[in-house]
């Protein structure tokens, strides 16, 4: 096949502070637009009338059974992590409040001493736009303070990554939002500094959707597995938003070329073990994207140690965004698809895959609770009913201590 045309070059800084600069070509046929495709009036009205929700309020049915069908390691490892993140999540809730200390200079733009300060205390990722009140959860949406917003991201262990699924690869994604959560605090008291106030959106208790802002700031694009695919990590991006008031300059948003490359690829698409990923995109709150199937997706996370199967064979994240291009440049060619090198994985219990083979799973390992917990324990209940079941005394009473103690628990942000 004869060489690709280039449409455009994206120059990013390298991988680290140390590394030389980046050059991205993007072939002509990849070329769509910078960012995500994006109807703005739609996006205003479903985020008006249907607002986004944080899945710890929506979602507390599954985020409860998840913690059930773990295996003993995974459990105790889960349980330390959240024992080490509760402080930081603690330590960011209140930090919107927290007074500057020094005086800032007037009218001193701040953004490249952000960025450097961020880049050396080890952020791979750095950009800075406004924060996005269409993609705060409604339960944040209040506690959001400042306008502008700094996207920042770090590197999840590429090595303990490729072994995924398995305890090792959990490890390297929580490890990296353990690090991460510490270092947001390290860079906003750097913010205070500088005379300006700095809120700390932690990773592990979300405040928004935060991929469109990182899109919006420059940082990469959507890929077909529904993560932010960005240049240096692919989808080993770990994320997280520090908002403030201080003076900085916006980046744009760019256009990578993943919006075709990932309809070209389609490696997550088939070699996901759930089904999850679909194949054609669909226009979802406004937005064009690939969307994924939760309740697919959600069950075999929850089973086999965090899956990763989408992130794990994506060719952007095991080989890095400047060498995928540039063979799709020179091939016309996804680097790595269709061999057992990028496409092959082992499977708990199951086995090892090759490229075009694929886990079987029974009916049962997709039924989890759905919902909140208040909405499962009366679909429970519903069921037992048409099922001409009796319902004894013991079970109502039951029943009613079980509701009366989801309600008196209320709606909490984070688990």
């Amino acid at each position: 096949m004869p060489k690709k045309d280039i449409d455009h070059v994206v120059v990013r800084h390298g991988r680290t502070v140390n590394d030389k600069e980046v050059s991205i070509p993007v072939a002509t046929d990849l070329t769509t637009v910078p960012g995500i495709p994006t109807r703005e009036s739609d996006v205003s009205f479903y985020s008006t009338n249907y607002p986004l929700e944080t899945h710890n309020i929506e979602k507390t049915a599954d985020r409860d059974w998840i913690w059930t069908v773990y295996d003993e390691k995974l459990y105790k490892y889960l349980e330390r992590h959240d024992e080490l993140v509760d402080p930081l999540i603690e330590a960011s809730e209140g930090s919107a409040e927290l007074e500057p200390i020094s005086i800032p200079e007037k009218r001193v733009d701040v953004t490249n001493q952000i960025r450097e300060k961020a880049r050396n205390l080890g952020f791979g990722e750095v950009g800075f736009t406004r924060f996005d009140y269409h993609y705060a959860f409604l339960a944040k949406k209040s506690w959001v303070q400042y306008e502008h917003v700094i996207c920042l991201a770090i590197e999840q262990d590429y090595i303990m990554t490729q072994s995924a699924p398995s305890l090792e690869a959990e490890q390297a994604h929580y490890g990296a939002y353990e690090l991460e959560g510490a270092l947001l605090l390290d860079l906003a008291e750097y913010i205070r500094g500088l005379g300006y106030h700095a809120q700390v959106h932690s990773p592990n208790d979300n405040s928004s959707v935060f991929i469109p802002m990182f899109v919006a700031a420059g940082l990469g694009q959507l890929g077909a597995n529904g993560q932010l695919l960005s240049p240096h990590f692919g989808s080993r991006s770990r994320l997280a938003l520090l908002t403030t008031d201080a003076p900085l300059t916006h980046d744009d948003p760019v256009d990578y070329g993943i919006n075709n490359f990932c309809k070209e690829c389609q490696i997550c698409v088939n070699r996901c073990p759930g089904r999850a990923l679909v194949r054609e995109k669909v226009w979802w709150r406004g937005v064009e994207k690939f969307k994924v199937i939760y309740d697919r997706c959600r069950p075999i996370m929850g089973r086999y140690s965090g899956c990763a199967i989408c992130i794990k064979t994506c060719p952007i994240q095991r080989y890095g965004m400047k060498p995928v291009m540039e063979y799709y440049v020179e091939t016309g060619e996804v680097l790595g698809k269709g061999t057992e090198n990028l496409e092959g994985y082992d499977f708990i219990e199951k086995g090892h895959f090759s490229p075009g083979q694929l886990p079987a799973f029974d009916r049962d390992t997709f039924q989890i609770p759905k919902g909140t917990n208040e909405d499962w324990l009366f679909e429970e209940f519903k069921t037992k009913l048409k099922s001409g079941q009796k319902i004894s005394q013991e079970y109502a009473t039951k029943f009613a201590d079980s509701v009366k103690e989801v309600l008196e628990k209320g709606k909490i942000t984070r688990d």
